[in-house]
């Protein structure tokens, strides 16, 4: 009875769980209990508390975005500048807090999976900073995309591992990861880096990326005397977002909104399935397999969603729109133009949909948009696209 009891701690409504292979069950049931166990024990918290502060660079600014407020009008516009953090995305939040759980679980081996390659290099600097051994797997397609991140990876001391199945996107990227989990579950930790996956990775992720929110929460507190009326996150696996989101869920007056690729629209077109291992709004062709997706932004290219996400769109706390390839390119140039951000084109997607948003709004109304990258891994991309 106390694995059942383990397996129902993940959920949220009717999505979550955990669909895997008994031997794996055993693994995460561990993986559970030891979470649990440190999570809220204060050494490791204090320390968790130091290498935010004084590796990663926390707390990550509130930016008043001035210039953006004044071109789009109606809604004043904060930037939570996650950028700002050490490797340049929001990322190293979980890749810290669950390197310093496998630590103390006594791994020796650290396994990820990456699209857009930015939790690639959170982690590849975690395992270096921890002298652990580091494989991280990436689709091939992503590869090509995202070369400049392979190279930090590897600069870093880290395999990258090509994974050419499928369509050779994230979704592909997570499977071989699993698939290595089960070979190796004695010697390995997967350090995941999305809300998604068996529990307990999608209520793990939560908890070391709540750091977002529960910051930018004080921070527009402090800067305005009330709480913000929409909070606006990227959504692919749904990590950022879910950080973003997490200590904004008990305030309804706050609206939270998640943004997708209209070409890998989750939220908006997907029906409950089961998909690595945990149950989530999901893409399915007419076969019931995974669908396609595309997304220009290598970090939201993915079927699922993470189960909270799922949860929030079906109870309708959390609203989800999709903005199109053209929108997210015009609004990686204008914040840059604007504000002198360059954007992750992940980051672009919440930027996109704030710009549709904003002028319906008054100009006493506020809106937090969590920007949760930069756009260094992105410009040569954006360079060849806008000149095709």
């Amino acid at each position: 009875m106390e694995d059942q009891s383990l397996q129902q701690e993940g959920y949220f409504g009717e999505f979550g769980g955990s669909f895997i292979p008994p031997e794996l069950q055993e693994v995460m049931n561990y993986l559970t209990e030891q979470f649990n166990k440190f999570k809220d024990d204060p050494e490791f918290k204090e320390e968790l508390s130091y290498y935010l502060r004084e590796y990663v660079g926390r707390q990550s600014p509130l930016t008043y975005a001035e210039r953006l407020t004044e071109a789009w009008g109606g809604a004043k516009i904060y930037l939570k500048r996650e950028d700002l953090n050490h490797t340049g995305a929001h990322k190293i939040n979980n890749a810290i807090g669950q390197i310093l759980l496998a630590k103390r679980m006594g791994a020796k081996r650290i396994i990820a999976e990456t699209g857009a390659g930015q939790h690639g290099v959170a982690t590849a600097t975690a395992c270096a900073m921890f002298n652990m051994e580091c494989v991280i797997y990436m689709g091939a397609e992503d590869t090509r995309r995202q070369a400049l991140n392979v190279f930090r990876i590897e600069l870093l001391g880290a395999k990258v591992v090509p994974v050419d199945k499928g369509q050779g996107r994230l979704k592909d990227a997570v499977d071989e990861a699993l698939g290595d989990l089960v070979q190796n579950y004695k010697n390995t930790f997967y350090l995941l880096g999305s809300a998604v996956g068996p529990h307990p990775f999608p209520t793990m992720v939560k908890h070391f990326q709540a750091v977002i929110s529960e910051e930018s929460k004080r921070q527009i507190l402090e800067k305005e005397g009330r709480l913000p009326d929409a909070v606006i996150a990227c959504a692919g696996g749904g990590s950022n977002a879910i950080g973003a989101f997490a200590h904004y869920i008990d305030e309804p007056s706050v609206r939270l909104i998640g943004v997708e690729p209209d070409q890998a629209p989750t939220l908006t077109e997907g029906v409950p399935g089961v998909i690595h291992g945990f149950k989530c709004l999901v893409l399915l062709d007419e076969q019931g397999e995974p669908r396609k997706t595309y997304s220009i932004a290598a970090g939201l290219d993915y079927p699922g969603i993470g189960p909270e996400h799922s949860h929030l769109k079906v109870s309708g706390r959390g609203e989800y729109a999709t903005v199109t390839n053209e929108e997210v390119l015009e609004a990686f140039q204008e914040l840059s133009r604007t504000e002198g951000i360059i954007p992750a084109l992940e980051s672009a997607h919440a930027v996109a949909h704030a710009k549709k948003l904003a002028p319906g709004m008054n100009r006493d109304q506020i809106l937090i948009v969590n920007l949760s990258g930069r756009g260094d891994k992105d410009v040569e991309q954006v360079y060849h696209m806008l000149r095709a």
